[in-house]
């Protein structure tokens, strides 16, 4: 039976078994949750279903797992469907990146993950960037006297206007990273994706937080064409594995120790 991996946190968890007793893991029947130690480590895992997809269900089962672990220490979120061939791989991966693991457990200890998805108002910054660039509005008020302009002009002003909103897009980027970052421990981007300007993932010390959604608050006051979601607190999967070359994801360790051991 493979095992499903939730988490990973300190042997002496307090109240671990505990808070997971009353907890539902992934599957339709849900699979009981438990908890593997090795050493100072320990993993909450579950047994695995033989067919598993992103549904909302087992989202947030795993969401809740993890909330219940976390409710008492610090746990290292791993990512969803996280699947080890048996609880032997577990264990050994455990024991192979103690040192590294427990860094980042000592690392996380009392901090959150916020994450920040950001977007533009469209209405409110087509008006800031006609209003910022004088060439712009030179061109549109010509187009206007005339009548609407030739095609020339026209598509010769959406191009200036998609280049200007472009570049808005990456100063409003920037400056989310300058107005927020120092209210952060640390601050993770992800790649850049159709749909949003950034996507900011802050790593917050939990004794911080109101100061953190305070800044945010500051931000969306003094750029009301940004549009700026909060979702959090969250377990802070950004942060689980520093940027150093040689740290692999736990989670690809997981999983490759399978490709392994089959080899």
């Amino acid at each position: 039976m493979s095992t499903y991996v939730y988490g990973i946190t300190h042997a002496s968890h307090p109240s671990l078994t505990s808070l997971l007793e009353d907890v539902d893991g992934v599957g339709d029947p849900p699979r009981p949750v438990r908890v593997l130690r090795q050493g100072e480590l320990a993993a909450v895992v579950s047994d695995a279903p033989e067919e598993l997809r992103p549904k909302r269900r087992d989202l947030l089962a795993h969401q809740r797992v993890l909330d219940a672990a976390g409710e008492d220490g610090v746990v290292l979120p791993i990512r969803f469907a996280s699947v080890s061939p048996d609880d032997e791989t577990v264990t050994s991966v455990l024991a192979e990146r103690a040192d590294h693991l427990l860094e980042r457990l000592r690392a996380l200890d009392g901090k959150t993950e916020y994450n920040l998805k950001a977007n533009h108002n469209e209405e409110a910054v087509l008006q800031l960037v006609v209003a910022d660039n004088d060439e712009i509005r030179s061109l549109a008020r010509a187009n206007q006297q005339a009548g609407g302009g030739s095609q020339e002009d026209r598509i010769r002003l959406g191009e200036m206007i998609a280049a200007a909103r472009q570049a808005r897009e990456a100063a409003d980027a920037d400056m989310l990273q300058r107005e927020l970052g120092p209210a952060a421990e640390a601050v993770s981007a992800a790649p850049s994706s159709t749909g949003w300007l950034a996507n900011l993932s802050f790593l917050i010390d939990r004794a911080s937080a109101a100061r953190f959604l305070d800044a945010v608050d500051r931000v969306r006051r003094q750029h009301p064409h940004l549009e700026l979601p909060v979702n959090g607190p969250l377990p802070p999967y950004s942060f689980v594995d520093d940027a150093s070359p040689h740290t692999e994801d736990t989670a690809q360790a997981l999983e490759g120790a399978a490709d392994h051991r089959n080899g």
